[in-house]
């Protein structure tokens, strides 16, 4: 289990003993506020994370729009946020992120509807054989990397019209034993590791993360690990991981509360955009003496690769 071992060597502080000691310094006030009025947009919400997030936010009082690809799932996740936090104003809409067309259908029908304040990436997949959507993008790449790429850019117009307008991206710690890799963005050299694919991924999204940060100066911009949490992801897709350390996992909530502080808290819009966070802090993207850096020219051929791809897949025109 490569990533999860040896990221795991690097820092116990990912676990819940982490989290616990690192909460000792959490301020409670910076999350005990009221959002009312405020419109936040939670993919992968059906589960984990997401739905610990967006749970939250609703106890909160923000209007949340759930983003999931199944449907049933997505309905009871639903149900539950609102019956639990007493919120109405929790909606639905079911999406496939590694579906490219599947989401500018969808930003550009919530374009014409909605308001929308924050924008939280969380879904994510972490497939451990080399599988290939309907359009021919390998799975994690085209959900991963590609869907968080269209979901942001094409909802980008929207939150440049919104007050204290926010994105987060859930990426993972897994990253910091990657370094980016514009020349192999779907797998298709050597042999397939899932959780290496995945940590490239998340490792892109901290790029994209800093590259929007300077492209859109009213937005604040940032992108954090929430930690070893006992998520169905994390069992899932990382079973015998999940075996060896479940009782030292964080909870759900514990993992969703840096996602929370980024989005509500007015603490978190003082500290610069762009930057990565664990547990409240923004912490550095590379490891010591780590030979993950990469030159400005791999980062900006990302982007335009990024682009490349989003564009292909745009509809013609608005609502095709």
């Amino acid at each position: 289990m490569g990533l999860a071992s040896s990221f795991s060597q690097v820092s116990l502080d990912l676990f819940r003993g982490g989290y616990e000691s690192a909460s000792k310094c959490f301020n409670p006030a910076d999350v005990e506020v009221d959002v009312a009025g405020r419109s936040f947009l939670v993919t992968g919400a059906n589960s984990g994370i997401g739905k610990a997030t967006a749970k939250e936010i609703a106890r909160r009082g923000g209007t949340v729009h759930l983003v999931c690809r199944n449907k049933d799932r997505a309905e009871v996740a639903k149900e539950e946020i609102v019956t639990e936090t007493g919120n109405q104003n929790i909606f639905l809409h079911i999406v496939d992120i590694s579906n490219p067309k599947e989401i500018w259908k969808f930003a550009e029908k919530f374009r014409n509807e909605h308001q929308l304040n924050v924008l939280i990436n969380n879904a994510g997949c972490m497939v451990n054989n080399r599988e290939l959507t309907e359009d021919g993008l390998e799975k994690n790449f085209a959900t991963n990397t590609l869907g968080t790429y269209i979901m942001t850019t094409a909802l980008v117009p929207l939150l440049e019209k919104a007050a204290d307008a926010r994105v987060i991206t859930v990426s993972s710690g897994g990253m910091l034993v990657q370094k980016l890799n514009v020349s192999d963005l779907q797998s298709e050299s050597g042999p397939f590791d899932g959780t290496m694919v995945y940590a490239q991924n998340k490792r892109q999204q901290v790029v994209l993360t800093e590259q929007w940060a300077k492209a859109h100066r009213n937005i604040h911009f940032s992108v954090m690990h929430p930690g070893w949490a006992d998520t169905p992801a994390v069992r899932s897709s990382m079973p015998a991981f999940y075996e060896r350390m479940k009782n030292s996992l964080r909870t759900e909530a514990q993992g969703a509360d840096t996602v929370l502080w980024l989005a509500v808290s007015a603490e978190a819009t003082k500290l610069p955009s762009g930057l990565f966070f664990q547990d409240r802090q923004p912490v550095p993207t590379h490891l010591p003496l780590a030979y993950t850096h990469s030159p400005p020219e791999d980062e900006e051929k990302l982007m335009e690769v990024l682009e490349e791809f989003s564009q292909k897949f745009k509809p013609a025109s608005p609502g095709i």
